[in-house]
């Protein structure tokens, strides 16, 4: 018995010094692989590419101007802020309707190439008794600067009934300046 025990006793410290010893291996290569991964994610994070989708971000004051889809004239103007968000997702508040008429927009935007990027967002609309009369679906497509302090953007407004019927399409345009 004492014999077998000295046997267990000697290969279980056997199996703990070879752990101990190549454990540390084990651990390398893990660290070393982990730190080859941060270091490709920080050269993407750093890349041209990203660098120029990721120059939207921020706050922008905006003048939107609703147009006629036909002719392009100016129907009416006013004031906007819209927050893009790293990621890809978006705010917007408007003075064009009263809040109390409409949820905040809510949406996302993405990099397009060169200067340009397209975002959409969605709208709850309400009544003034505060009943829901559907919503708006907004689409643009956004020209910025080479400072990326300044924009233009183009695009389309779909009003939509309670039952996702489609009521309106609208036009306008919009210049934003950075917050």
């Amino acid at each position: 018995m004492k014999v077998t025990f000295l046997k267990n006793a000697g290969a279980a410290a056997l199996a703990i010094l070879l752990m101990a010893m190549f454990a540390p291996v084990g651990v390398s290569a893990q660290e070393k692989n982990e730190e080859q991964q941060s270091d490709k994610q920080t050269q993407a994070e750093n890349s041209p590419e990203r660098n120029r989708s990721e120059r939207l971000v921020g706050t922008w004051e905006e003048q939107v101007t609703i147009r006629n889809c036909q002719t392009g004239a100016a129907i009416r103007t006013f004031a906007s802020t819209t927050t893009f968000m790293s990621g890809g997702t978006l705010l917007d508040s408007t003075s064009g309707i009263p809040q109390a008429l409409k949820a905040p927009g809510q949406g996302v935007w993405s990099y397009a190439g060169g200067s340009t990027y397209l975002f959409k967002f969605k709208v709850f609309n309400f009544d003034a008794g505060g009943n829901f009369t559907g919503w708006q679906i907004v689409r643009q497509q956004l020209q910025l600067n080479h400072q990326a302090d300044q924009a233009e953007s183009a695009g389309t407004s779909e009003i939509y009934a309670p039952n996702g019927t489609l009521l309106l399409t609208g036009c306008s345009t919009t210049t934003a300046t950075r917050f």
